[in-house]
């Protein structure tokens, strides 16, 4: 009878630690020194939040107990064509963000950095001032009079 080599009780005694094919644990992208990326999908929290944030100072009464959601695509609506950017919720007072929609279906005139994020800092707009009846323009008067 063969003796089992030293190699393959090294190997099955690992075993429980690795990962398939005997490669190990899979690290991160970008390395253990290095930050991690950011995704799409994190810029785009992120604008949100910020923007959600900076409405709340402005309408800390109106908007203190609103909560801003976040999903990737709206529910399938059979009797509309149109594809849904926000839902509002004004019973619930909750605003829900479409991100795919969103990003997907914008036709910028400059796709960069700046534009996607103006681009998802007046969806927050337009959907606050959709819950609580007010004209986008309205809500941040101060923010655009550069004179």
């Amino acid at each position: 009878m063969a003796k089992a080599s030293r190699g393959s009780a090294r190997r099955s005694a690992r075993a429980g630690w690795r990962d398939r094919h005997g490669r190990g644990i899979r690290a991160s992208v970008t390395g253990p020194r290095l930050p991690r990326l950011h995704t799409r999908a994190d810029i785009f929290e992120s604008t949100v939040a910020s923007t959600a944030e900076y409405l709340r100072d402005l309408w800390p009464a109106e908007l203190s107990n609103v909560h801003f959601e976040i999903a990737a695509l709206p529910a399938a609506d059979a009797g509309s064509r149109r594809v849904r950017r926000w839902l509002v919720l004004p019973a619930e007072h909750r605003i829900i963000l479409f991100r795919l929609p969103i990003e997907r279906l914008a036709r910028l005139h400059r796709n960069d950095d700046l534009h996607r994020r103006m681009l998802v800092e007046s969806c927050v707009f337009r959907a606050v001032a959709e819950l609580l009846g007010k004209d986008p323009w309205d809500l941040a008067p101060e923010r655009f009079r550069h004179f």
